[in-house]
């Protein structure tokens, strides 16, 4: 009977830990700890309802055995022996009963120290006593990524994503970047102890500033026009997707591409939303530097209306399975989609690809898809203060490849922000053999397939005119002034 003892109980269970990969480090998804937990967890609650029932045999073959007590005199053949044998069977049925008990109480265990060992992680973070763990890989990011470039008087470009996450996950750091407001101080540490020092500020601030210092930041309504029609060949990878991002952003000012496609015989749509287009700032165009607060602030609400209209335009009817894809600032309008109520209720949005995107505040709705690509050198990722959760539909690929701008090309916001190196590891993404990848690659290619004829729709979208400015009659004319394409030189 011994052999019916459960093995592994040589110490806790633990989580599998990924291969390592010096190009990738992926956090969440099936192979995520946090889901393999939940999985243990689930055993756990297994393992108990089968301990129970062990207890219940084991009571009864102690019934068993105390009914048999008065046969222990006759021969042994037919009195001893079989009231041994059912003793041992009850013994052997108490070892494994307490064996599953055990492991129960070990997995449910591992789990809350994991779920401490978070909770401090973000308490470290936000408190910035973990700034000295940053400090090797941001001095040597910082040689990459800004000493070794023409200086610029914008020292967010020295930074990479953990040290700005640190800093602006740093309630600290924010009351007093609010120190000149003491109003806004007063509603910094009522954020905070709201939150118990839990998720990003950063959204609170962007709020507390639109509402105060800086009013132009105010989201306006934003209208969506189709442009153009045509007939692709689309290429419908992760990295396919992403390159799709760099042609709307190329071919004009405030546009998206919405793309109808098929398969397995039913239709989905793709929204493809561009970065940051910098330049006449509060202007016409929703995707300019006060897009951004939008985005942080007000989960793109006025953008996301004008996504539900394109969508509408393209043919998608209510229901429809859609994909949303953005890079920088667009990767926060396509994940704010996820929690956008008014557009979870007229459409079925399937997945999330994001690259480059400060989206670790944002919290999908049940049964999302999403993957988030960042870069180590990319300081944009952690510009809200938050990382991305660890859980099963959410899988946050870092890059670590080192990378430097290419010779007499304009730094941006430095060479991990490059939308093609984000390109380059997509296509690493698509390779990998890692399980969170694989299975969210294949969520992906559950909704689009691999790609093949489609039909691209391109919109204008355009901010509202400023309230002032709301008598004006030219707007028409203003869209074409700024809607052509853009300059070299943009993100």
């Amino acid at each position: 009977m011994a052999a019916l003892i459960p093995p592994g109980s040589g110490g806790p269970p633990r989580p599998v830990e990924p291969a390592p990969d010096t190009a990738l480090s992926v956090r969440g998804g099936v192979g995520g700890i946090a889901f393999q937990l939940e999985e243990l967890a689930a055993g756990a609650v297994e393992l108990d309802g089968l301990a129970r029932d062990l207890a219940s045999v084991e009571l009864d073959a102690h019934r068993v055995w105390t009914e048999l007590g008065s046969y222990q005199n006759d021969p042994p053949s037919s009195g001893t022996e079989a009231v041994t044998a059912v003793w041992e069977g009850r013994r052997a049925v108490a070892a494994v009963r307490e064996e599953l008990q055990d492991m129960a109480t070990r997995v449910q265990a591992c789990q809350r120290d994991y779920e401490v060992a978070e909770q401090r992680s973000r308490g470290n973070l936000r408190s910035g006593t973990d700034a000295l763990r940053l400090l090797p890989a941001q001095l040597t990011d910082l040689h990459l990524g800004g000493l070794g470039e023409p200086f610029r008087a914008d020292f967010s470009r020295l930074l990479n994503r953990d040290s700005m996450e640190g800093l602006t996950g740093n309630y600290l750091v924010i009351m007093a970047l609010l120190g000149v407001n003491s109003q806004a101080v007063l509603g910094a540490v009522t954020m905070a102890a709201a939150t118990g020092m839990k998720g990003s500020g950063v959204p609170d601030v962007v709020r507390m500033l639109a509402g105060g210092v800086m009013p132009h930041l105010r989201p306006r309504p934003v209208s969506a026009t189709a442009t153009s029609t045509m007939e692709i060949t689309l290429d419908a990878s992760p990295a396919g997707l992403l390159a799709r991002a760099k042609g709307v952003d190329e071919d004009g000012r405030g546009r998206i591409e919405v793309i109808r496609t098929e398969h397995g015989g039913q239709e989905a749509f793709v929204v493809i939303v561009p970065g940051t287009q910098p330049g006449d700032a509060g202007g016409p165009n929703p995707f300019d530097e006060h897009g951004i607060a939008e985005g942080l602030g007000y989960g793109s609400a006025h953008t996301s209306a004008a996504i539900r209209d394109s969508l509408r335009q393209a043919g998608a009817e209510a229901g429809a399975q859609v994909v949303a894809v953005g890079y920088s600032q667009g990767g926060i309008h396509a994940m704010n989609l996820s929690q956008d109520k008014a557009f979870l209720a007229e459409f079925d949005l399937k997945y999330v690809l994001t690259a480059g995107s400060p989206i670790g505040g944002i919290n999908p709705e049940p049964g999302i898809s999403s993957l988030h690509l960042e870069h180590r050198q990319d300081w944009v990722p952690g510009a809200d203060g938050a990382p991305s959760p660890d859980t099963r539909d959410r899988v946050t690929v870092t890059l670590q490849n080192r990378v430097l701008t290419p010779v007499g090309v304009d730094p941006g916001l430095g060479p991990g922000h490059r939308l093609t190196n984000y390109e380059a590891g997509a296509r690493a993404v698509a390779a990998s053999n890692d399980p969170s990848l694989v299975a969210s690659t294949a969520a992906l290619a559950g909704v689009v397939g691999a790609g093949g004829a489609a039909t691209a729709t391109r919109f204008q979208l355009v901010r509202a005119p400023k309230p002032q400015e709301s008598g004006r009659s030219d707007v028409a004319g203003r869209r074409a002034e700024w809607s052509d394409v853009r300059p070299p030189g943009g993100r």
